[in-house]
C-alpha cells in the first residue's frame, strides 16, 4: 500500500480541510496516510468534525512553519514543524511521497535539503498544470528558481516530459520554450542557449511558444525560468478571476440577463471548475529523490484529496527512476 506523508498544518484551511481531504483520499484510493502535526490537535479536530480514517497514523510534530517564516528556518528553527517532520518521514523511507499546502518556499527548501536532489539535477523546479482547451498544459518552473541558467531550463524540459509520460499518460509530450516570439532566433541569451540545448535533448521539443499561445493546447509542457513562469502563472490566475468577477454584474443587470444566465450557468460553472486548482490539486516539485507535491495554499478538502492522489501516482509510476535514468551520466 502506498504511504503518503501529509503536512496536516500547512495551508490556509489547515487542519480541518487537510484532514477531510486526507480521509477522502484514504478511502477513495486505498492509501496509507501518515498525518504529521500536533497529535492532540489532530485528534480533537477529527473528533469534533466526525472525520473517519480506516487507519489513523499520526507522527507528532508540535511546531508549525507559517507563510511568513523564512523558508530556510525549516531546517533549524522549525525542524520540529509538521512540514519538516513530514519531509523527514519521507526521507527516512517511512513514507513514499510528501504533500503539503504550506509555504512554497519552505517546500522547495525541504525538498532540496531534506529529501535532496537527484544526482545530476541542478535545481528542483515547480510544475503547474494549467487548463488549455479540453486538456492541461504544464508550466515549469513557476517560482522555485528566479534565476536560471540554460542547462537548468533544459533539465526542466526533460523532467516535465518524464512526469507527463508517467503520471498523465501522454505518450510523447510536446515540450516548448516560453519566449517573446516563435522564431528560433528570438529571446535573450538565456532563451537562445536553452533553445539549442532543448533541440538536442531526448524529448519531443517543438520550439518556442509565445505567452498568448500558452493555453491554446498545442503544447503539453512549456518551460521557462522561475521568475518568468511565476509572473505568467499569476497573470493567468488574476485574469481568470477578473473575467469571472466582470461577468456577475452583466448577468444580474436585468430580468433578461438573469434568464440568459440560467441557460448558460452549467457551461460557465464547467469553465470555472476547469480553471480551479481543485481539479489538479497542486504542483509537483520535480528533481528531488522522493516525490514532493505542493498543494495550493487555499486548498479545500477536494483539492487536497486530488493532490494526495497525484502524489501517489507520482510515486507509483516511478517518475523519479525515469528522471534518474535521464541524468545518470551527468555530474
Amino acid at each position: 500500500m502506498m504511504r503518503i506523508a501529509v503536512d496536516a498544518f500547512g495551508g490556509d484551511n489547515a487542519p480541518l480541510e487537510i484532514l477531510k481531504g486526507a480521509a477522502m483520499a484514504e478511502k477513495e484510493y486505498g492509501l496509507d496516510i501518515i498525518l504529521c502535526g500536533s497529535e492532540e490537535e489532530i485528534k480533537k479536530c477529527i473528533e469534533e468534525n466526525n472525520i473517519t480514517f480506516n487507519k489513523l497514523n499520526i507522527v507528532d510534530a508540535p511546531d508549525v512553519i507559517s507563510m511568513h517564516d523564512e523558508p530556510t528556518s525549516l531546517l533549524k528553527a522549525h525542524k520540529n514543524s509538521s512540514m519538516a517532520v513530514a519531509f523527514k518521514t519521507v526521507a527516512d523511507g517511512e513514507a513514499d511521497a510528501f504533500v503539503s499546502a504550506g509555504s512554497t518556499g519552505a517546500v522547495v527548501v525541504g525538498g532540496t535539503f531534506i529529501i535532496k536532489r537527484i544526482k545530476g539535477i541542478k535545481r528542483p523546479a515547480l510544475a503547474a498544470m494549467l487548463p488549455a482547451g479540453n486538456k492541461y498544459t504544464m508550466l515549469m518552473d513557476v517560482g522555485a528558481n528566479a534565476d536560471c541558467r540554460p542547462e537548468m531550463v533544459n533539465q526542466f524540459g526533460i523532467m516535465a516530459s518524464a512526469y507527463l509520460k508517467k503520471v498523465e499518460n501522454i505518450e510523447n509530450p510536446k515540450v516548448a520554450l516560453l519566449n517573446i516570439g516563435a522564431e528560433d532566433t528570438k529571446g535573450g541569451e538565456l532563451q537562445k542557449e536553452t533553445f539549442n540545448l532543448l533541440k538536442t535533448a531526448p524529448i519531443n521539443f517543438v520550439g518556442n511558444v509565445e505567452s498568448r499561445d500558452l493555453l491554446n493546447g498545442d503544447c503539453d509542457a512549456v518551460v521557462t525560468d522561475g521568475f518568468t513562469g511565476n509572473i505568467a502563472l499569476k497573470l493567468i490566475e488574476g485574469t481568470a478571476n477578473t473575467l469571472f468577477s466582470m461577468l456577475k454584474p452583466i448577468f444580474t443587470k436585468n430580468l433578461l440577463t438573469k434568464l440568459s444566465f440560467l441557460t448558460l450557468k452549467d457551461g460557465l460553472r464547467g469553465i470555472k471548475r476547469k480553471m480551479s486548482a481543485d481539479e489538479v490539486g497542486g504542483a509537483p516539485l520535480l528533481g528531488t529523490k522522493k516525490p514532493v507535491f505542493k498543494a495550493h495554499g487555499s486548498s479545500k478538502a477536494v483539492a487536497f484529496k486530488n493532490a494526495i492522489h497525484k502524489a501517489a501516482l507520482f510515486a507509483e509510476n516511478d517518475v523519479i527512476g525515469t528522471i534518474e535514468n535521464s541524468f545518470s551520466q551527468e555530474g
